[in-house]
Formats: structure tokens, sequence, C-alpha cells
């Protein structure tokens, strides 16, 4: 079992993606997996946290986003 896997069962099962990709392209991911949250990983493909498609979205309608933001550049809260 690997580490990410022990310390989120929970989402396990979400698909993983590294925190240098855009919000972009979490969105379309989440869209083709049909999935509401994301396994965020560090470059050592490490679990960091889970990105929800909730918060992508009130992200994306803010008047200072763009299509550049990375998830790792996505303040806490």
């Amino acid at each position: 079992m690997t580490p990410v896997l022990t310390q989120h069962r929970a989402t396990a099962h979400a698909p993983h993606i590294r925190d240098d990709m855009t919000v972009e392209v979490a969105l379309s991911l989440m869209a083709g997996a049909r999935v509401d949250h994301l396994v965020l990983c560090d470059g050592d493909d490490q679990g960091t946290g889970v990105v929800t498609l909730a918060r992508l979205s009130v992200l994306r309608d803010t008047a200072t986003y763009t299509d550049r933001v990375r998830l790792r550049d996505i303040p806490e809260g």
C-alpha cells in the first residue's frame, strides 16, 4: 500500500493530479472522470491534499482568475 492511499483512504479512488497543473486542467479532468474532487500530489507523487470542484468553481468566477493559475497557487481557505 502506498502512503497516499494510507493517508487518504476516503479519496483513494479519486483521480490524482500534480499540484503544478492548471485549474483548467483540473476542471477538465473532473468533468471527464465525473468526480467532485481530486487528490493533489507534489513532485514526488506524494498526496498533499484534496481540491474540490466547488472550490475551483468559486476561484474561476473571481475577477483575478486567469487560465494560468496553478493548483499550488490557490490560497488556503
